[in-house]
């Protein structure tokens, strides 16, 4: 699925290695050194035979582009690397203070809260790619993807006002037309009644600050490797579909996070499981 027009090949091969483990990046770039190195120190014909003109210009060509693209693309690669590791540094040390303090998505920036919410379901076992935010995307902020398909995320930093419906209706309008298995709209305060309402039965799940941090809590209490090693989607114990996020209305535990059956809209199917 692509949301933004494509960059540059020199951001792309950065972005490309930023979205892939720090060591990977660095992998990628010494390869790339290697092999086209390899083809900037191959001779030219020494005796140029009648009807190879073009044979001579096409190796001329690529043993120019090699020796050239031998230093630049392990340079790409080194950059996107780096900013790979900066940026699970950085999303490590955001879990860890939201963990830690009540007031942490208050005291954050928009930017910071994407990353935070990227890495919260990172540790869910969601393949994350940070997607940008705004523009001709529909507001879409980070795309997931596990065996069940891709879940769009809108991210709101809202700590003024509520998350009213028409964010909510145009996310599930960018979902309808990817074709997404699910999407979540989250915020750092609360939605609108209006907005709870309409997404009630649809695979969009609404997470507001309070389930927010207290997802982020049992992450940090499990730790790392308990929560990768949770399934990042578990099944409907009542009929086998694929569950999604949902969001408590009301009961004795109102605003908490529980997963629902997927297929509630068309079934009916009111199966539930905890959040661990």
């Amino acid at each position: 699925m692509e949301f933004r027009e494509k960059p540059g090949w020199p951001k792309a091969l950065i972005g490309l290695a930023a979205r892939l483990p720090w060591w990977l990046g660095l992998a990628l770039a010494g390869i790339s050194y290697l092999g086209l190195h390899h083809l900037a120190q191959n001779p030219m014909p020494a005796n140029l035979q009648p009807g190879q003109m073009g044979k001579l210009v096409m190796s001329a060509t690529v043993q120019g582009l090699a020796l050239a693209g031998q230093y630049l693309l392990p340079f790409f690669f080194g950059l996107g690397a780096l900013l790979s590791a900066w940026r699970r540094g950085k999303a490590a040390r955001l879990h860890a203070a939201a963990a830690r303090h009540a007031d942490a998505l208050e005291r954050m920036s928009w930017q910071d809260f994407e990353i935070l919410v990227g890495e919260y379901y990172r540790r869910q076992g969601f393949s994350v790619r940070d997607n940008g935010g705004g523009g001709a995307d529909g507001g879409v902020d980070v795309v997931l993807q596990d065996g069940t398909g891709s879940y769009l995320v809108q991210c709101k930093h809202w700590r003024a006002m509520r998350v009213g419906v028409q964010p909510v209706r145009e996310l599930y309008g960018v979902m309808a037309a990817h074709g997404a298995a699910g999407g979540f709209v989250v915020t750092s305060g609360e939605f609108t009644a209006e907005a709870i309402r309409f997404a009630d039965g649809l695979a969009l799940a609404l997470v507001n600050g309070r389930a927010l941090l207290q997802g982020i809590r049992a992450q940090a209490d499990s730790g790392p490797a308990s929560a990768l090693a949770e399934p990042s989607v578990p099944d409907c114990p009542a009929c086998g579909a694929p569950m999604v996020l949902r969001q408590a209305r009301n009961g004795a535990n109102p605003g908490k996070a529980f997963w629902g059956c997927s297929r509630y809209a068309q079934d009916r199917c009111r199966g539930t499981r905890e959040v661990a």
